[in-house]
């Protein structure tokens, strides 16, 4: 280890340092003094670690410290800088909401900014070894938090269902390490990389096949594509609202890195034999989500089968495995990642009579009572549905595109008949909002919370005022997988 390569990790050793400053502060402090001066301090070292990683140049560079573990570039800057900002969000909005359910406890910040320094891990990862410690790392923080509620039955079953299925998806990622292992004789992406170009696309052999349908399995089981999805409704409501909006955005964005960097990396001279996985996946993953949700009466589980859904959508990009397919992908989930923290930002802000909202049926009458709400919800599900100009129109534009210019014709029309399917169940929630029967009145919505879904919106509404400047971001960020592996 050089200490040249130490100072490269600066921004994580800001996350890990400053998570245990805020610990120790937790543990030294008493009350509600206690879990607001370690929320503080959380998003202090969450900035902070934010300007080192912009500062750091990793953009303009491809460097492999640690002899290989970890590959600093363009893309992993850009998606950790994605998951940093969208935990952050989730967990600025959500605070207010914690307190009012006796939930704000100095722990969740903690396990917040543990769980994005495993993210930044698996978004640098270039190792098999180096990719499971951060998976873990991040997944042990997320069980935590999905059952933080001990005296509610759905939040302990949420966090027991996330920990006996997610360590089912380790053990998968495990043994098919180990495999591609042993058909390699390597865990580095770049040996690997060698190792299967040296054995050409007609002599693989079935161990190498094998690791690479379990490494997929696991990676898919984090972002809840179908069939590994099964956790996903029951967790989503299960946890805590503020700890489901997290859920949502950044370990589904963290999990999609490696699994990007694998497939066009180490596996693309495999890309006959993945592309299949991936668009069964895909299909799968779009078709169940719009129609699942369909039924569902619970808000939070209608947005799980939506981030299914989502998630095939992002899935198109990478089984088209081209610079613009994945630079789609990256876009879609930036543009995913503020939807769904307005989203459930606005549903943060639903509370009649100290209770918190989850029925869609709740919804009525929300644009009499708070009109500005009303609207930014509104926002919100006409940007899912992929409705022009939003952003979210945008987002499903370029991943269609980027199919058709690759040939992947039936893959682009099963991603317009789902989106189609799916707009149904989002324009019903407009409609419950405008034009049902209203209840009583809705309490008064928090400042932090208003203020983040206010920006939530602005963002949605005013992309396509400026849309070239986040397309040439991702491409810039999907252009080093390629060229270093073609060096």
């Amino acid at each position: 280890m050089k200490s040249s390569d130490l100072l490269l990790l600066m921004p994580e050793i800001i996350l890990a340092v400053g998570a245990m400053v805020a610990l120790m502060v937790g543990v030294f402090t008493k009350g509600v003094l206690s879990a607001r001066l370690t929320l503080t301090v959380s998003l202090a070292v969450m900035v902070l670690a934010l300007v080192a990683l912009w500062s750091s140049g990793q953009n303009q560079l491809v460097l492999d410290p640690f002899n290989g573990l970890l590959r600093l570039d363009g893309f992993g800057l850009y998606v950790k800088s994605l998951c940093l900002i969208g935990g952050a969000m989730a967990l600025l909005m959500g605070w207010q909401w914690l307190e009012r359910e006796s939930l704000g406890r100095f722990e969740i910040p903690v396990l917040v900014v543990i769980a994005i320094l495993g993210m930044w891990l698996m978004a640098d990862a270039h190792n098999l070894l180096s990719l499971y410690v951060g998976l873990e790392l991040q997944s042990l923080c997320l069980f935590v938090l999905a059952a933080i509620n001990r005296d509610h039955r759905e939040s302990s079953e949420a966090g027991l269902k996330y920990f006996l299925l997610g360590a089912l998806s380790s053990g998968l990622l495990l043994y098919g390490a180990s495999l591609i292992y042993g058909a390699t004789g390597s865990l580095g992406f770049t040996e690997i990389a060698a190792a299967v170009k040296g054995m050409g696309a007609a002599s693989l052999s079935l161990g190498l096949l094998m690791g690479m349908v379990l490494v997929i399995s696991g990676l898919a089981f984090k972002i809840s594509a179908v069939p590994f999805h099964m956790w996903t409704p029951d967790v989503y409501q299960g946890s805590p609202t503020p700890v489901t909006g997290f859920f949502a955005v950044a370990p589904k964005v963290a999990a999609m890195a490696p699994l990007v960097r694998l497939l066009v990396g180490p596996f693309a001279e495999m890309q006959e034999s993945w592309q299949q996985i991936i668009i069964l996946m895909a299909v799968a993953s779009m078709v169940l989500g719009a129609f699942a949700a369909i039924t569902q009466n619970s808000i939070k589980r209608l947005l799980a089968y939506s981030s299914i859904a989502n998630m095939g959508y992002g899935l198109i990009g990478l089984a088209v495995g081209t610079v613009d397919g994945i630079a789609g992908l990256l876009l879609y989930l930036s543009i995913y990642a503020v939807m769904t923290v307005g989203a459930f930002g606005v549903i943060l802000l639903l509370r009649r009579g100290g209770t918190s909202l989850d029925r869609l049926s709740d919804l009525a009458g929300l644009s009499k009572h708070h009109p500005k709400t009303a609207f930014a919800l509104a926002v919100f599900m006409f940007s899912m549905a992929g409705i022009p100009p939003l952003a979210g129109f945008f987002g499903k534009y370029f991943i269609f595109l980027s199919a058709i210019d690759a040939g992947f014709y039936v893959l682009a029309v099963v991603g317009v008949l789902s989106s189609v399917v799916a707009a149904y169940y989002y324009l019903r929630i407009v409609k419950i909002i405008y034009f049902d029967e209203a209840r009583s009145s809705f309490e008064a919505p928090g400042r932090i919370q208003s203020w983040v879904v206010g920006v939530a919106v602005v963002l949605i509404v005013g992309y396509f005022l400026l849309p070239n400047g986040l397309i040439n971001q991702t491409r810039a960020a999907a252009a080093p997988l390629f060229k270093t592996e073609a060096e």
